[in-house]
């Protein structure tokens, strides 16, 4: 029973969500790119009904976590040969 839990799909988006808080407390994009990929691996098993072993579960999640987080990193990197510069103190 211990090995079957993963297949359920209740319990990627478990997961999802958890990330999810984690991301809002330690910014950064990390968390949320696992986050997407737990969601999607729970929503493929909710919509196929298909129950895969966790070996074939976790590369599909590890695939799609390092999809979503490449992508993220395009999206909303800054672009190419800027930095980012301050030129004011918070004390002034």
């Amino acid at each position: 029973m211990a090995g079957q839990i993963w297949t359920l799909w209740w319990v990627w988006g478990a997961a999802a969500l958890v990330l999810g808080i984690l991301e809002v407390l330690a910014p950064g994009f990390v968390f949320l790119g696992f986050a997407i990929g737990a969601a999607t691996v729970g929503l493929l098993l909710a919509l196929t009904g298909a129950s895969w072993g966790l070996p074939l579960l976790l590369l599909v999640f590890a695939a799609l976590s390092l999809a979503a987080w490449l992508i993220l990193r395009r999206v909303f990197a800054m672009p190419e040969g800027q930095v980012k510069t301050f030129d004011h103190d918070i004390n002034d």
